[in-house]
C-alpha cells in the first residue's frame, strides 16, 4: 500500500507575505506594482495596487500569476516559446484564457508540489520577475 503525505495549501497567510515582500521590493526600487496571488485551483487569495501603479498593472499581475500557475513556469522562461519563431507561438490566441506571456509570474511550490503564484505588475518585466522571485524566497 502506498502512502501520500498532504502537502499544505497555500493560506491567507501566506498570500499576505507573498503581496508583502513582492511590494518591500518594489518599493526599494522605487516602483509602484500591483501583486496577484493565486492558490492552486487559480482561485484569487490576495490582490493590492500600489495607489500610484498604472491602472493596467491589476490586469497584468493576475494574468501573469495565471499564467505561471497554469504552465508552472515562471513567465520569464516562457516570453521566447511564444515568439512568432517559438514552438509555442500560438498558445496566447489558441486559449480562451487569461494568458500574459511577459515576465513577472511565478509559480509557488512547496515540498515539489505547485501550490499557486504570484504575480506582479507595473514595473519593467525583469523588474517585475524580480520582485516576484524576492516575494517567493520570502516564503520560503
Amino acid at each position: 500500500m502506498s502512502t501520500t503525505t498532504a502537502v499544505a495549501p497555500l493560506t491567507i497567510q501566506d498570500a499576505e507575505i507573498l503581496v508583502t515582500a513582492a511590494r518591500r521590493a518594489a518599493e526599494s526600487a522605487g516602483v509602484n506594482v500591483s501583486v496577484t496571488v493565486l492558490d492552486a485551483g487559480g482561485h484569487l487569495l490576495a490582490f493590492r495596487r500600489d495607489d500610484r501603479a498604472v491602472l493596467i498593472s491589476g490586469e497584468t499581475s493576475t494574468r501573469k500569476a495565471y499564467t505561471a500557475l497554469q504552465l508552472n513556469a515562471p513567465t520569464a522562461d516562457l516570453v521566447e516559446l511564444v515568439k512568432p519563431d517559438g514552438p509555442f507561438h500560438s498558445l496566447p490566441t489558441a486559449l480562451d484564457r487569461p494568458l500574459l506571456f511577459i515576465a513577472g509570474g511565478i509559480p509557488v511550490h512547496r515540498d515539489s508540489h505547485l501550490i499557486g503564484a504570484v504575480g506582479v505588475g507595473g514595473g519593467a518585466p525583469e523588474q517585475d520577475h524580480g520582485f516576484a522571485t524576492a516575494a517567493v524566497a520570502e516564503l520560503v
